[in-house]
């Protein structure tokens, strides 16, 4: 099976830093889009940021200019670099990741288990 193990979450102060991890393990025969998304109590789910497998990015307005996301191909991980971090980043967030298993395979989504962002002073 895939599993996407999402880590760096914590407590930190407005006007910090944070960045989170997030790897793919299993069976992956090729990767393509990954990205982040959170949801903080109460709302929905919103896209954060995603890279293509051409290592195009695609950030939400919330987040731009603040948050920087990368990847490292060759261990299937995804990062998220934070700074300037607010009140309203407080979420939990969530690993993406679209790929195939096998070359003869569809590509499938695929979501990691969270990790809690929590900022406040």
């Amino acid at each position: 099976q895939v599993q996407l193990v999402e880590s760096g979450g914590g407590l930190v102060q407005p006007g910090g830093s944070l960045r989170l991890s997030c790897a793919a393990s299993g069976t992956i025969f090729s990767m393509n889009t990954m990205g982040w998304y959170r949801q903080a109590p109460g709302k929905e789910r919103e896209l954060v940021a995603t890279t293509t497998s051409g290592d195009n990015t695609n950030y939400a307005d919330s987040g731009k200019g603040r948050f920087t996301i990368s990847r490292d191909n060759a261990k299937n991980t995804v990062y998220l670099q934070m700074n300037s971090l607010k009140p309203e980043d407080t979420a939990v967030y969530y690993c993406y990741a679209q790929l195939r298993v096998r070359a003869w395979s569809a590509l499938t989504n695929y979501w990691g288990q969270g990790t809690v962002v929590t900022v406040s002073s």
